[in-house]
């Protein structure tokens, strides 16, 4: 597509909201992705109501030009005291759900206030959606419109995260390939090196069709550990990097000196690349997992939550886990938590002193709401959260429960 100055809002893929839920996809599949009885009878609730006024954020505008940087999830807060009910406030007509759409740069909302409820639309209220033209600015290059379409968070914030944490069980890390020695003996490795690795007896590391060619390099699984029970619900891998399999172990023929020949083992090469720390012998190899599409739909749980905070991300030495930092909580698949549940946080009340009682007494302060939080990534037992909006530092044994 070239040197937009309008479009018609029709299914142009990438990041599409299908009755709240951003999906990443491709061009060609956007048209085509399935659209779930959930999503289908939220549609029909949108098109029919919306949200009711006072759900409304007080200063909520009565029209918005969406910017470059803007999320869905920052524009909801916005117009919502309780931004994961925004499938509600999208009141977009249902052919236009039908044939999935997307909110990008240079579209203008307008909120409609009717009857006690509150949509937003891409038209003005009271005109026709039909034949709507959405102005963007003017390009001058070739470039997909779909690109600039809005993420639900800032994806620069997830994104590491979709592949770096991994949860294994005792075991896993301990049979994987691990790194034996290295190129013109180093001790340290990094980005652009080769390395040799040696796979587990029972499966050997192979360049075999079909089988793993892409790897991640770990290193120190970390007993995660719930604050209630003091059971092990995992072990988190610390992510190192990116190896590829460039020569699998074998076996070659050399000399024994006596004038026959001997079968001795050679272990595989691989390459190294976007190397976070420095690599060293004894890091694990674990099969790089295939690109999958993710599936956000902020919304509350529909199961009770009572979850406690587990880990701070990325440093054992920080006690207090900021806003747009990730944590990990003590519930997981096998517990009904899934991507895109928002949580509400709360302060673990502190136990103090009493120094207006002369017996000093010992009290428990109540726990306070602290922001709210949005899973992202689950684990049978562990899944990680981004804190979206806190007021103040989260710290382990917090609590993370349904939003009220």
């Amino acid at each position: 597509m070239t040197a937009f100055t309008s479009v018609r809002r029709t299914a142009l893929g990438a990041l599409t909201i299908i009755a709240g839920a951003i999906l990443v996809v491709a061009p060609a599949q956007a048209q085509n992705y399935p659209i779930t009885p959930h999503q289908r009878a939220t549609a029909q609730q949108v098109s029919e109501r919306g949200v009711p006024l006072s759900e409304l954020a007080p200063n909520a505008p009565d029209t918005y030009t969406v910017q470059r940087g803007d999320t869905l999830w920052g524009i909801s807060g916005m117009y919502l005291k309780r931004p994961w009910r925004w499938p509600e406030l999208w009141g977009m007509n249902l052919e236009a759900i039908r044939n999935p759409h997307l909110i990008f740069p240079g579209q203008t909302l307008y909120l409609d206030k009717n009857g006690g409820y509150a949509r937003l639309r891409t038209t003005p209220p009271g005109a026709a959606a039909d034949g709507q033209t959405v102005r963007v600015s003017p390009r001058t290059r070739t470039d997909s419109l779909a690109d600039t379409a809005l993420p639900t968070l800032k994806t620069h914030l997830i994104e590491p995260f979709l592949v770096e944490p991994l949860v294994v069980d005792a075991d896993e890390l301990r049979r994987a390939p691990r790194i034996v020695a290295t190129t013109e003996e180093r001790v340290l490795m990094a980005s652009g090196d080769r390395a040799y690795v040696r796979g587990d007896a029972a499966s050997p590391l192979r360049a075999e069709a079909g089988a793993p060619r892409f790897f991640r390099v770990f290193r120190d699984a970390v007993a995660l550990k719930d604050p209630v029970s003091g059971e092990i619900l995992g072990y988190e891998a610390q992510y190192l990097g990116k190896a590829e399999l460039v020569r699998g172990e074998s076996l070659e023929e050399t000399d024994d000196g006596k004038g026959g020949r001997v079968a001795e083992y050679v272990p595989a090469t691989v390459a190294l690349s976007a190397a976070k720390e420095e690599i060293r012998a004894g890091d694990r190899l674990l099969p790089a997992p295939g690109r999958a599409f993710v599936s956000y739909t902020p919304r509350a749980p529909g199961i009770e939550v009572d979850a406690r905070v587990v880990s701070i991300y990325g440093s054992s030495a920080v006690a207090y886990a900021a806003q747009n930092q990730v944590i990990a909580i003590n519930k997981g698949a096998q517990d009904g938590i899934e991507p895109g549940q928002v949580l509400s946080v709360r302060t673990n009340g502190s136990r103090i002193k009493d120094s207006t009682d002369e017996a000093k007494a010992t009290i428990k302060l109540p726990s306070e709401s602290n922001g709210t939080a949005m899973v992202f990534r689950t684990f049978d037992r562990v899944s990680y959260v981004l804190l979206l909006e806190i007021r103040n530092g989260v710290r382990v044994g917090d609590r993370l429960v349904n939003p009220e």
